[in-house]
């Protein structure tokens, strides 16, 4: 028999849950049929909800046997709780998905045999559209995925979801990967294996409202940047020298107009300056963003903290 285990983060989903273990439940039975020596385990990953999530898992574990759950102690964020899902998961192949059905289970049969059939070590899966997102965040979503493609040597595909099925060597090479500061999109493209991508057009919430703002995304963003590129920092190197030597051009026909006496230096030399300082404020603040990231994970300090689990 090969186990399947399906990780599912959630967070304050209990609108979805009912849906989304409906889908899933349609999904195993097929499975059930098509490949018989195939079973599964679904765990859900508990991120410190407040609302009813953790009781209606609960109340789905005393119903199906195949379901297990982890209750984080508070909430660490979907990328603690995808680790802590691949950490406990025994499937000889690991899935993971979100639990609003924006990542439609009816893919995971073909999702399947390109690992068990076609040679590939992961199947994953990408929007081609973004139907019924702000616009203003499709634009910016994009113009990440192309910025992430220019600087940074890992492979992070435009439109790419969590959604993906992984061998277990995969899976451990991804746990391998002991950052505390996780970008898992980039991970995945870091340890390489043979990935097949399936396209599908953006399937929007079957309830409940999205956990994630423009702003978290955006932090979100500079964090992938940050644990995936050193581009900010030589871009400081190489801005500071080209600046260095047009302010010596500047100096020196600023000095020239300032004797002859035909340009009113003061006005711009204050202007100068005040662009100078807010630059290096700039710098300073991308520094200090690669500094704090540095800072934690030099304290080692676990990714997740389980209250309970299955």
């Amino acid at each position: 028999m090969k186990l399947l285990s399906v990780v599912v983060p959630c967070w304050n989903e209990e609108e979805v849950i009912p849906f989304f273990y409906k889908e899933m439940h349609k999904t195993m039975e097929e499975f059930r049929v098509s490949y018989p020596d195939t079973s599964f385990e679904l765990i859900f990953v508990d991120d410190g909800s407040k609302d009813r999530t953790l009781s209606l898992v609960k109340e789905l574990a005393e119903k199906d046997p195949c379901i297990r759950y982890i209750s984080f102690s508070r909430n660490f964020g979907k990328e603690a709780a995808l680790y802590a899902g691949f950490e406990n998961s025994k499937g000889d192949y690991v899935v993971c998905m979100d639990v609003d059905l924006q990542d439609p289970p009816a893919l995971l049969p073909e999702m399947y045999e390109a690992v068990v059939n076609e040679g590939y070590d992961s199947a994953a899966t990408r929007r081609v559209t973004r139907k019924g997102e702000p616009l203003i965040r499709s634009f910016f979503a994009r113009r990440f995925y192309r910025l992430m493609d220019r600087i940074c040597a890992t492979e992070v595909v435009d439109g790419a979801r969590d959604y993906r099925i992984m061998t277990r060597q995969m899976t451990d090479a991804v746990l391998s990967m002991g950052d505390y500061c996780r970008f898992t999109k980039g991970i995945y493209g870091w340890v390489g294996f043979r990935t097949k991508w399936l396209e599908f057009e953006n399937i929007e919430r079957v309830a409940g409202e999205t956990k994630w703002s423009f702003w978290k995304l955006l932090i979100y963003a500079i964090e992938g940047i940050i644990a995936f590129s050193t581009f900010p920092l030589e871009m400081m190197s190489w801005t500071g020298g080209i600046l260095t030597f047009l302010f010596f051009v500047f100096s020196v026909v600023g000095g020239i107009f300032l004797y002859l006496g035909i340009w009113p230096m003061v006005p711009l030399i204050i202007g100068v300056i005040g662009f100078f300082s807010s630059l290096n404020l700039f710098f300073l603040g991308i520094a200090a963003w690669y500094l704090s990231k540095t800072y934690l994970e030099t304290k080692n300090r676990p990714m997740y903290i389980a209250k309970e689990m299955t």
